[in-house]
């Protein structure tokens, strides 16, 4: 029996005036299809019985899929977009063509405040220019990042490592920017009050690094001063995992680079520790006497644990999924959604960033003055 679905066409209530928990979904953009994301979606329901969610794709295909799932006939609103972007697409086209898309109508839902949070794990270009061009930017934000979580010795058990690929490039500004809003992010995602900030480079000393590094390494300790988190100073690679600090910042080449070294190593450990388990059979039966140990370290060093980069410095909350996501990456996807919405995480990122960018006016407009 086909279950009756919300009518696509009809409008949603503004989740911002109904205080309703509402997460703008994007179906098509996965590399395992809309069966991945639907899946995820369903656990992320059983997990968060106070959501409600906004699911963008094509009618005909999400559909028959949504009609399996009848735990989520109640929660689903489906909204009918009849492409999807794929991972070849390029930006530039997305953002002229891009209207009839599902990523498109995933962003446009939480620019009308119909949700408080995006998520989608497609092309991750395409998605920071739609966030860019629909969200705009935060007053005082000139480059906004993608924050992730990275598994770490710290209590919290992650540190925060942002950007990780919104841009390739940064300015001592945009580090300061960058240490501004990880900082913000950390105290919402790990619950940290006055959280340690690094600055990644290739040493500690103060000395090592290029010149714009040192800029930036005097702008954000002046910039800890007020107290809204600590400067530790430059960190190394190997402190990304440590706990020596909460948000370690970086551009985005190098934390690209750095995270999906992370990514590989971590497959790569894997694979090889299993290969291992089962060479010999001496080493079979130690591990089935080591598989309670063994389930939480792998639990602990999952990647879709965390899966989820955070777009910060928008007027609107944007999670971007992995692409090669399956349900369980999707569903901790959206649970990271849930929790940024309920915190109200943009509005904790621009009282962060707003302050700041109207003092750099104010000291902009008095001196002007004073010149004139």
């Amino acid at each position: 029996m086909t279950q009756s679905r919300p009518d696509p066409r009809a409008p949603v209530a503004s989740a911002t005036n109904l205080q309703q928990l509402v997460i703008s979904v994007d179906a098509m953009g996965g590399d395992r299809g809309p069966e991945a994301v639907i899946g995820g979606l369903e656990l992320a329901a059983a997990e968060h019985p106070d959501a409600r969610f906004i699911l963008h794709g094509d009618q005909a295909v999400l559909t028959p899929l949504l009609d399996q799932k009848r735990s989520l006939s109640s929660v689903v609103t489906l909204r009918h977009a009849v492409r999807a972007v794929t991972m070849h697409d390029k930006p530039s086209q997305i953002m002229r063509s891009g209207q009839d898309t599902s990523m498109w109508s995933c962003i446009e839902a939480v620019r009308l405040k119909e949700a408080q949070v995006a998520v989608s794990c497609g092309n991750t270009g395409a998605l920071m220019a739609v966030s860019m061009i629909r969200l705009r930017r935060l007053r005082g934000v000139t480059r906004p990042a993608i924050a992730c979580l990275w598994p770490s010795r710290n209590q919290a058990g992650f540190n925060v490592m942002l950007d990780v690929g919104a841009d390739v490039k940064a300015d001592p500004e945009d580090l300061l920017q960058y240490a501004r809003m990880g900082a913000a992010y950390a105290r919402t995602a790990l619950s940290l009050d006055v959280p340690r900030v690094g600055l990644l480079n290739v040493g500690t000393e103060e000395h090592k690094g290029r010149p714009e590094m040192r800029t930036a390494y005097e702008l954000v300790q002046e910039a800890s001063e007020d107290g809204a988190f600590s400067f530790e100073g430059f960190v190394e690679g190997g402190d990304i995992p440590g706990d020596r600090v909460d948000v370690i910042v970086t551009d985005g080449f190098s934390g690209n680079i750095a995270l999906k070294t992370g990514e590989g190593t971590a497959k790569f450990v894997g694979e090889v520790l299993k290969s291992t388990l089962r060479s010999t059979l001496l080493s079979k039966v130690g591990a089935l006497l080591a598989m309670s140990s063994l389930k939480k370290m792998q639990l602990r060093i999952d990647p879709r644990r965390v899966n989820g980069g955070v777009f910060l410095g928008l007027n609107g909350a944007v999670v971007k999924s992995h692409g090669s996501s399956d349900a369980t990456g999707v569903a901790a996807a959206i649970s990271l959604a849930c929790q940024l919405a309920r915190e109200d995480f943009t509005g904790r990122i621009a009282a962060q960033v707003a302050p700041a960018a109207a003092a750099g006016q104010d000291a902009a407009s008095d001196g002007e003055g004073a010149s004139n």
